[in-house]
């Protein structure tokens, strides 16, 4: 909790900091990447920080927790936490480096708000860093212990067994371990980090979700190439699919993510669009290696059929289930006659499919595809504590999940 002391001070200086928390996080970068140029080497991610992707999330991440510290002092956002520790645990990220990122974010407070960074100010806003901190570095030591590891060790080198294309723009990977050790298992719908090493010599990490259950030696991940539409191309996702080919050796985290399956017996929708059916997929195939009899009910969106990665996959371990079902909306016509599907023609419509009651939602694409999709769920009367969803790279929706 916010001591009494300095909970006034937050609560009066919120507004502006809120105002200029945008312009804060991006000197915060700045002047952290100047001083500490080794943490873009296998840490951030280039390519969301020169989005302003990184920048945003921070924000509204700093915003969320100081706002829930005064509306709601005694209930912390752990969903918020949560999503923020499991991304930290799979990047290795120490205790230590909270410090950095305390003195360099400080510092730009003070460059952005001048004068009004009185000491009391600077060390109330100290206090909420630092509860944000010490709450994450729990959470994150909590996730290292469960593994067996330390922040220096929670990368492993696998070797790339199968590479499989999936569409024109999509190839998975299939990875064992190098030194044939038993693989420790992951939970249906978690992550993997991978850590390329590029061209100018630093080194790059991605998250992939695993889109196939843990067979004791293998891991499997499916990688979209991105084009950058009038941008820069995607760099790690151009260099696994060009340069990485089978007996090429990666290195990945151990998986992490805090979305995962729920095995409370409720039934299951699944909701996605694009590349959203990884995580998706990761779930069905640990569904199907558990010969579960739950209630399932896929819902995804695509361009065409030709666009949907991992198709086979999915139409298999729909077909392999005792109760599943699948429906498809192809933006084009595709005239397509999936054996367990039903197929429409445009975006997801919720008014064309039968949903169960009582089920548990977990939702994946695009935000404005999620965004739609969990205020049509909630008009229907769904809780929104039984919608959960998984975004590619840094959270810029942070939904309300409680």
């Amino acid at each position: 909790m916010l001591s009494e002391q300095n909970r006034p001070i937050v609560e009066a200086t919120l507004p502006v900091v809120g105002q200029h928390i945008g312009a804060i996080a991006g000197r915060f970068y700045e002047h952290m990447f100047a001083a500490h140029p080794e943490l873009m080497d296998g840490t951030f991610n280039r390519g969301n920080q020169t989005s302003g992707e990184q920048q945003q999330a921070l924000a509204g991440s700093v915003a969320a927790f100081a706002t829930a510290l005064v509306t709601n002092p005694t209930h912390l956002p752990e969903n918020l936490l949560s999503r923020i520790a499991h991304k930290h645990a799979s990047l290795g990220i120490s205790p230590a480096q909270y410090q950095v990122v305390h003195d360099n974010l400080m510092w730009a407070i003070v460059d952005v708000l001048g004068d009004a960074v009185t000491p009391e100010v600077a060390a109330a806003w100290g206090e909420v860093y630092w509860l944000m901190a010490n709450a994450l570095i729990n959470q994150e030591r909590g996730l290292y212990s469960a593994r067996g590891v330390r922040p220096e060790t929670v990368w492993r080198p696998w070797r790339v067994e199968r590479k499989i294309r999936e569409t024109a723009d999509v190839v998975t990977f299939v990875v064992k371990r190098v030194d044939d050790r038993l693989v420790k298992t992951s939970l249906p719908g978690q992550y993997v980090t991978v850590k390329m090493l590029m061209p100018d010599g630093l080194h790059q990490p991605r998250q992939y979700s695993l889109t196939r259950a843990d067979d004791g030696e293998h891991r499997q991940f499916s990688v979209k190439r991105v084009h950058g539409g009038g941008k820069p191309d995607g760099e790690v996702s151009t260099l696994l699919h060009d340069e990485v080919d089978i007996g090429d050796v990666l290195t990945l985290s151990l998986p992490y993510g805090d979305v995962v399956l729920d095995d409370a017996g409720r039934p299951v929708v699944f909701a996605s669009a694009g590349m959203g059916i990884s995580p998706m997929a990761g779930m069905l195939s640990h569904l199907v290696a558990a010969g579960s009899g739950l209630s399932i009910t896929v819902l995804h969106a695509d361009l065409d059929e030709a666009s949907f990665a991992l198709r086979r996959q999915v139409v298999s371990d729909v077909l392999a289930l005792r109760d599943a079902s699948l429906h498809l909306w192809y933006e084009k016509q595709s005239g397509s006659n999936e054996p367990v599907a039903g197929v429409h023609e445009g975006v997801m419509n919720l008014d064309q499919v039968d949903l169960p009651d009582d089920a548990t939602y977990y939702l994946c694409g695009p935000i404005p595809f999620m965004q739609a999709l969990r205020s049509a769920l909630v008009a229907q009367g769904v809780a929104p504590r039984d919608i959960q969803y998984e975004v590619f790279g840094p959270d810029l929706w942070q939904a309300d999940l409680d």
